[in-house]
């Protein structure tokens, strides 16, 4: 099964992401928990807990498939020891929030180096992030989201995102979120039928289908390879309604929530619907 939907409010209260969700007809979303470029926030009240659950419940949604973000301000790979700390403890902070709704996943970018440390290093506190995260929280999923390449962030290569799931141990924990755009820009021609099929098994043997724990599924505004993060409508940029055609028809990305981040909340409902249309044509 298919599990479409996209990143929603959650202004007011987290209890409102299931309305916003149900209101687009989708089968699963992505929220912040809380704001996103903020560092701290007051713990979740048990009322709205209890009310978040309620209105999954109310609108099937699965708690199981929901996709949180983490906060745009956390960077694990933080080369300065003391800020690569405040870092973790933030990271972990998040994945206890998830915990407390009931939520399986959380997915994150990975990181930069800032130019201030190599490579391997920068991948190594990343997977230090991720491994003290997973002690102080029970069962919720570290999912990276492959970049861009964009400036000094690390993991836009599928290469660099298996050397930190490598030094996570393997830990079962540890999943992998594709961007369609980002991949895009890192170089990954998914436009193409041969591109398509040459990124994913790429992915496979690297990182294998048991670990990728969702899809963002977004147009480009920049060509391939360009390093750029810039998000387009489906079918208004670079790549195209035919790349989205082939990830909803494809089974091998069965069973995980796909989330829209294109940039007009305004279309999420067309574009759902015709994401499940092609589905529906398998």
């Amino acid at each position: 099964m298919k599990y479409f939907g996209a990143h929603v409010s959650a202004s007011g209260g987290v209890y409102n992401a299931p309305l916003n969700a149900a209101a687009i007809n989708a089968d699963t979303f992505a929220l912040f928990t809380k704001n996103q470029r903020q560092w701290s926030a007051p713990p979740l009240k048990e009322e709205d807990i209890a009310l978040f659950k309620e209105n999954c419940l109310k609108n099937n949604f699965d708690l199981a498939m929901i996709l949180p973000h983490d906060s745009y301000l956390i960077n694990l790979g933080q080369p300065d020891s003391t800020k690569a700390a405040a870092a973790h403890k933030a990271f972990a902070e998040e994945m206890k929030r998830c915990e407390a709704l009931g939520l399986h996943r959380l997915n994150f970018h990975p990181g930069s180096h800032l130019k201030l440390m190599e490579m391997d290093e920068c991948l190594k506190r990343i997977a230090e992030g991720i491994m003290s995260a997973l002690s102080e929280s029970c069962g919720v999923m570290a999912v990276i989201e492959n970049t861009a390449g964009q400036g000094s962030n690390v993991g836009f290569e599928l290469e660099q995102i298996a050397r930190i799931i490598d030094y996570c141990h393997g830990s079962e924990l540890v999943k992998v979120c594709v961007d369609t755009c980002h991949s895009f820009a890192a170089g990954y021609d998914l436009k193409s039928e041969s591109g398509y099929a040459a990124f994913w098994q790429k992915f496979d043997s690297l990182i294998g289908f048991d670990r990728l724990g969702g899809i963002h599924l977004n147009d480009a505004k920049a060509p391939c390879g360009s390093k750029l993060d810039r998000h387009e409508s489906l079918g208004a940029g670079t790549l195209g309604w035919e790349v989205f055609e082939r990830i909803a028809r494809d089974k091998n990305l069965d069973n995980i929530p796909i989330i829209l981040e294109t940039p007009d909340p305004d279309l999420w409902a067309s574009e759902i619907a015709q994401l499940k249309k092609y589905a529906a044509t398998v």
